[in-house]
């Protein structure tokens, strides 16, 4: 084998695919042993191919796992329902008794693994090396995917940048340099349209190994902590910790809200956030592009809460009924503003705090109005049996209900 060749061909490989050599090596190890055993060896042998790095010179196998009349079975059985119990049946080809292993290597025991030289062999056929082309490209993007899978897992819950690279049933697929993301339809922004070739922001929501074709990167642009990592890039107090989101209810492509509380008495949480002249909040809102953000101050205490929540309406007085419900009452002059365009306000409002509000006019304290009562969504089992659990936290995915957004390939 011409090594100085094939070891420049690997290094080649190893830094276009960023897989480490020893990898690749294994790679074609691999599938020459799979060559060899399709054209020389029997069906069941376990064949292994060894490449010796300072000769070039390859090397063949046989392995055989080391057993007794306790770990296989002889005779043909009949099958019964627990037949995945069953003993595995000796193979010449794989199996090798502990008596004659012994009778090789005198210090063999059960499970021991004993490889037997095979003859060499240089001319491989056109099928064994169709077999081995196929196992080093099927191989090599397994040890691709695994790698590209370890450099995207720590970037998982991060922002990534990337470039809209196609579209399909209403997926967008971005070209991430070494992956392909995929942002399904329920994920993408509600009324933003795509264009191909053009850059955004992402938030990583899973990387997985998938099949070779599937990309193991999943987006969003709709996922509420998307909001927290651009006001993260963007306000260096909520970075460092100085100052927190509590909680977010966002309701994608139309109107985000967001807690905010000040861990150090001398800085106002709402001013960080907001940035002087709004130039802070400003730039997360040209990413987002018509989404509006209300910041309001996050307070233990829930009456204050919920009035903050309510912003930008003025709320006279809150009253707490049973069973996390409370009743607010807003002047006339806010009523419309307080329960928003189709009961948007008070219903963020409610998701942001974790308790059902009913708005109601302080001039008719008795009458219901027409869309200012917003539910709780629903909790989980074991969240109804704690009725003192607190407003949803910024990472849990059942904060809000993900609505679709629409997709639109426009031509260059």
């Amino acid at each position: 084998m011409d090594l100085k060749t094939l070891v420049q061909t690997v290094n080649q490989i190893a830094q276009e695919k960023k897989i480490e050599p020893e990898k690749i090596f294994d790679v074609v190890e691999k599938a020459l042993a799979a060559a060899y055993k399709r054209e020389y060896s029997e069906r069941n042998a376990n064949v292994r191919a060894k490449l010796d790095i300072e000769t070039g010179k390859m090397r063949f196998v046989q392995v055989k796992d080391v057993v007794d009349e306790a770990t296989v079975r002889f005779e043909a059985e009949e099958e019964t329902a627990d037949s995945e119990d069953k003993l595995p049946r000796f193979n010449e080809e794989r199996h090798i008794l502990l008596e004659e292993a012994k009778k090789i290597k005198p210090d063999a025991v059960v499970g021991d693994e004993m490889e037997f030289p095979l003859p060499e062999q240089e001319n491989f056929g056109r099928i064994a090396a169709g077999t081995a082309k196929q196992v080093i490209i099927q191989r090599l993007r397994e040890a691709e995917q695994e790698s590209v899978v370890e450099e995207f897992k720590d970037r998982e819950g991060q922002i990534v940048s990337g470039t809209v690279q196609r579209m399909e049933r209403g997926n967008v697929y971005i070209d991430l340099g070494r992956a392909v993301g995929i942002m399904f339809y329920n994920e993408t922004i509600p009324g933003e349209h795509y264009r191909i070739g053009e850059r955004l922001r992402f938030y990583v929501v899973a990387v997985q190994k998938g099949s070779p074709r599937f990309p193991e990167v999943v987006l969003s642009r709709s996922h509420p902590r998307f909001i927290v990592k651009l006001f993260e890039l963007e306000v260096p107090e909520i970075a460092d910790g100085t100052v927190e989101i509590k909680v977010i209810a966002r309701e994608a492509g139309s109107r985000t809200k967001i807690a905010v509380a000040s861990n150090h008495e001398a800085v106002d949480a709402v001013g960080s956030v907001v940035g002087q002249h709004g130039t802070r909040i400003m730039t997360v809102t040209n990413e987002l592009g018509p989404e509006r953000i209300d910041v309001v101050g996050w307070s233990e205490d829930i009456g204050t809460f919920i009035k903050n929540a309510l912003a930008p309406a003025r709320v006279h007085r809150v009253e707490e009924l049973q069973r996390r419900e409370v009743r607010v009452f807003v002047p006339d002059d806010q009523l419309s503003l307080a329960i928003g365009k189709g009961g948007q306000n008070v219903r963020l409002a409610a998701k942001l705090t974790g308790w059902k509000i009913d708005v109601r006019s302080e001039s008719r304290p008795d009458e219901a109005q027409e869309g200012g009562v917003a539910e709780v969504e629903q909790k989980t089992s074991e969240a109804e049996e704690d009725e003192e659990t607190p407003a949803k936290s910024i990472g849990e995915p059942a904060l809000e209900e993900q609505a679709g957004g629409n997709v639109e390939e426009k031509s260059e």
